[in-house]
């Protein structure tokens, strides 16, 4: 396999060809699992483990031990061609979201149309709303996106071309940029010293199919472009996450690019200790303490379980009525919900943002079916197909961070159980048939044999100042999660998933 290197993937028989064929035999990559788990730990490809049990020890060292991240021992197939036509196509997809995200008459009438289904919607919306009205103003718009594709090549079409279809755009949170690249080098490593010999059965895989990754860089120096809009070089950014982060590594990785880049400090703070510690003071600053924020990045507030109490709402609108720059705003959070994604391949709304023909028909190219599960007339008609055909579709709630979608059996037991109200919070997606091939994956420590399939994520970097004009547009590198076919669900944090590389074929 992997004989015609520079031969791209044209149909699907052809992809399915390439599937790299594993050994079996986990006893003879020993050799391999040690050398791996060694070089993650001294590249810093790494997460917190879950924390210990007080009846262990109460030494808070104990309870942040490390382990390595998770990962595909050897990377995994995407086609070429399906590749270099997604890391293309971000930019235009960076510039469309900053148009809806700046359509408030379009946010409006679709998430309107959610009615009171979602409840955690429902207040980011009413957050956005109440900001609209405020006039707050910002010094700069700054989106941190990833772009998220399945390889649909059906089996029964062995003609047709494989193509990568959108899963979803993230506009919030989006993680693993900085442990994806390092991953990516974790494989260059591996193909050097060892060629792969023992792990696959045949064939060669060349430097030349591993693609460079910039996520390492990419968004660290994206964050720095809006600070220096924000204007106030002693300021500092604020990371916003979740307490008990495991995925922390990946984060430090983003506040090292900035200080030893952009000479910029990071200061680490969930939305509770927003409130507890932050001010707004005059110009309508804000303050930690006698330190100016500048930005606010979020890798937090994508989920319900990130605002268990008022409190963490509270820190949230501190900074949204602030002049810091938050990192999304609201209205790109809103901008990323399903319901949007679901609007945007009706006929005539990716239209409505790009005026240009053909690069309206490339954004089209990658939707599969999305429909409303409303009580309107097309949505009855995908509630009825949803019923008839479940195998078919993914029901999918406004909601980010893995293990909410509902797929196959599973929907009509879900969507029989709610009032038609409730149906109007969740939108029907085509299901993606990406193929299945075999794989070796490594987690905690333990080689783990299995057929996975792949989602590669593409980042995206915009950055516009405070009159809308656009000053950074940019793909930001790229993210392969591997996890197995029998699993849906894809979150590498969520544990669903491992993170992977391409191998372009």
């Amino acid at each position: 396999m992997f004989r015609q290197i520079n031969k791209f993937a044209k149909t699907n028989s052809e992809f399915l060809s390439l599937r790299p064929r594993y050994t079996q035999d986990v006893k003879e990559l020993r050799g391999s699992v040690d050398m791996a788990i060694d070089w993650e730990a001294t590249h810093g490809l790494l997460m917190q483990a879950p924390k210990l049990s007080h009846a262990i020890s109460n030494a808070d060292w104990v309870q942040t031990a490390l382990v390595p991240a998770p990962v595909s021992l050897a990377p995994s197939p995407i086609p070429r061609a399906e590749f270099e036509k997604v890391v293309a196509l971000q930019p235009v997809l960076n510039q469309l979201f900053d148009s809806i995200a700046r359509d408030h008459d379009f946010l409006v009438s679709t998430l309107e149309s959610l009615g009171t289904a979602d409840e955690f919607t429902t207040r980011i919306f009413s957050m956005y709303m109440k900001q609209y009205v405020m006039k707050v103003e910002k010094p700069a718009v700054v989106g941190i996106h990833r772009s998220d594709y399945l390889i649909h090549a059906p089996a029964n079409e062995p003609d047709a071309s494989p193509q990568a279809k959108q899963v979803e755009f993230n506009t919030i949170a989006s993680s693993f940029a900085s442990l994806s690249a390092i991953v990516g080098d974790f494989h260059r490593f591996m193909l050097e010293r060892t060629g792969f010999q023992g792990l696959l059965k045949e064939g060669q895989v060349e430097m030349n199919q591993l693609p460079e990754n910039e996520s390492l860089t990419s968004i660290g120096d994206g964050i720095a472009v809006g600070f220096e809009l924000y204007g106030t070089p002693s300021a500092v950014v604020a990371m916003v996450i979740q307490p008990d982060e495991r995925n922390v590594y990946d984060q430090r990785w983003i506040e090292e690019r900035l200080w030893k880049r952009h000479n910029i400090r990071v200061v680490r703070l969930s939305f509770a200790d927003i409130l507890d510690q932050c001010s707004i003071r005059e110009d309508n600053r804000l303050f930690a303490g006698d330190t100016e924020i500048a930005v606010a990045y979020y890798r937090a507030g994508y989920a319900p379980t990130d605002f268990p109490t008022e409190k963490e709402w509270e820190g949230r609108w501190l900074v949204e009525k602030s002049r810091a720059i938050p990192i999304p705003n609201l209205a790109y959070h809103l901008a990323g919900c399903k319901k949007i994604q679901q609007v945007l391949a009706q006929p005539g709304v990716v239209e409505r943002f790009v005026s240009d023909e053909e690069t309206a028909r490339r954004v089209r190219e990658c939707f599969v079916g999305l429909y409303p599960l409303d009580d309107s007339e097309e949505g009855q008609q995908a509630y009825e197909m949803a019923l008839k055909s479940p195998a078919n579709y993914v029901a999918k709630p406004q909601r980010e961070g893995g293990g909410y979608n509902s797929y196959g059996e599973d929907i009509p037991k879900l969507l029989c159980g709610m009032s038609v109200e409730e149906r109007r919070g969740y939108i029907l997606m085509e299901l993606i048939k990406a193929p299945g091939f075999d794989s070796m994956l490594l987690r905690n420590g333990q080689l783990v044999p299995a057929e996975v399939v792949s989602e590669l994520g593409i980042y995206g970097i915009w950055v516009s100042d405070s009159k809308g004009d656009m000053v950074v547009n940019r793909h930001g590198g790229h993210l392969l999660r591997t996890k197995a076919s029998n699993v849906h669900e894809g979150g590498v944090a969520a544990g669903f998933a491992v993170i992977d590389s391409p191998l372009l074929v």
